[in-house]
């Protein structure tokens, strides 16, 4: 295997659940090495409740910590922080989500970790940042997707705001935390700088993808709403199930699209009806043209659909549930699944690393570890503490 773009970048993930974390084990597939603090006892948070006492290893947990080393540290006591700066010491990046003020009140803020070592880069997340009058709120992704404007336009007319089915603001913030720690990284590398802290709110990422609605509101006072899976300047688009009970979505907005759709719905007359021949005669008549659409495939199994339009070049996909993604050819070929041996459960599934590098692609090596599985490793190997010390250390629950 080529040398992993990350290799010799020790990263420091102090945070817990998924927002800042998720970007450590992003920076961790490349090849840094990923150095899991974790609290003693019930250890990281998305590890779920104890099971018979014991901290547990669910399917989520071994997919987003893969590739880490987990130690145990109190972070409560002094002692434990004094640790945490001997660690911060050969550490490149470190990855934390605490509410703000609390490293600062261990004498862990950003001021002192950058006296005992410059070249660090710190990723801070919050649920609204580290400033501004709501910084010391407690903020999770349900919170996040509300205050970012994500989450009002989802869902149908008729119903409340919908959240999405995964924590969309959380993985979003790991996304943009691990990119900012990758900016932050060339700027101290290849330009000559120094390390530098990161200041990221958990709003801040999936607003930054709500596009123009604020610049739309800004233009002209309206407020987006919400309208379903219809896409107001495109039509037909859409979802609508099957006569064997599958979803399918369509995307046939563009005229010359529109075109090829007819032909192999073999009604080649909408084409060139006048209500429905451009786009814009379309849209106004959104509902009736849809719900001709939706007559045609409700008539029709999924296997016929698919065959028809894949033909006949028009934009179609299925609405896949996990044993359709198991089974399909497409995430075969490309990897975008791959089978991880687990060392308690055996093999396992999980999604492939992306994105995908030619010459020096990432690599999962292990799934998420046990709860201080690399305390010898790190305490005793990396800072040279005596096997005496450690009995210590975990006698006295500091490890």
């Amino acid at each position: 295997m080529s040398t992993l773009p990350l290799a010799g970048i020790r990263v420091l993930d102090i945070g817990t659940l998924i927002a800042g974390p998720f970007g450590a084990t992003l920076l961790g597939d490349f090849g840094a090495e990923v150095i899991k603090v974790e609290q003693p006892g019930p250890g990281d948070a998305l590890r779920g409740t104890p099971e018979d006492g014991k901290p547990g290893r669910p399917p989520i947990w071994r997919v987003e910590a893969r590739n880490k080393k987990s130690v145990t540290l109190n972070l409560r006591v002094k002692e434990g922080q004094d640790i945490l700066r001997e660690l911060v010491r050969v550490t490149d990046i470190l990855m934390e989500n605490f509410t703000p003020g609390t490293l600062e009140k261990w004498g862990l803020g950003w001021e002192e970790l950058h006296k005992i070592n410059p070249r660090l880069i710190m990723v801070r997340v919050s649920g609204y940042g580290q400033t501004g009058p709501y910084a010391k709120r407690a903020g999770y992704d349900r919170i996040a997707l509300g205050f970012s404007g994500y989450m009002y336009p989802t869902g149908f007319p008729d119903r409340f705001p919908v959240r999405p089915a995964f924590a969309t603001a959380d993985y979003n913030t790991g996304t943009f935390g691990a990119y900012a720690a990758m900016l932050a990284l060339f700027q101290r590398d290849a330009r000559g700088g120094e390390g530098q802290m990161v200041d990221l709110a958990l709003y801040e990422p999936t607003f930054r993808i709500t596009a123009d609605l604020l610049a739309n509101y800004n233009a002209t006072g309206e407020i987006r709403e919400r309208v379903g899976n219809r896409n107001l300047g495109f039509s037909p688009a859409g979802t609508f199930e099957t006569k064997d009970g599958r979803y399918v979505q369509i995307a046939a907005g563009g005229d010359k699209v529109f075109r090829r759709l007819a032909e192999a719905m073999e009604m080649p007359e909408l084409a060139s009806d006048p209500r429905y021949s451009v786009s814009r005669e379309r849209i106004i008549r959104a509902d009736e043209l849809e719900q001709i659409l939706a007559n045609w495939i409700g008539e029709r199994d999924f296997s016929e659909i698919e065959t028809r339009l894949v033909d006949g070049n028009v934009p179609f996909g299925g609405i896949y549930t996990p044993a359709d993604i198991a089974s399909d050819p497409h995430y075969q070929a490309r990897d975008s699944f791959i089978v991880v041996e687990d060392q308690g459960d055996g093999a396992m599934a999980m999604p492939g690393v992306i994105p995908k590098l030619m010459a020096t692609p990432g690599h999962v090596a292990s799934t998420g570890p046990s709860l201080g599985q690399h305390n010898n490793e790190i305490y005793e190997g990396l800072l040279e503490k005596s096997a005496e010390t450690l009995r210590r250390l975990s006698d006295d629950g500091i490890i």
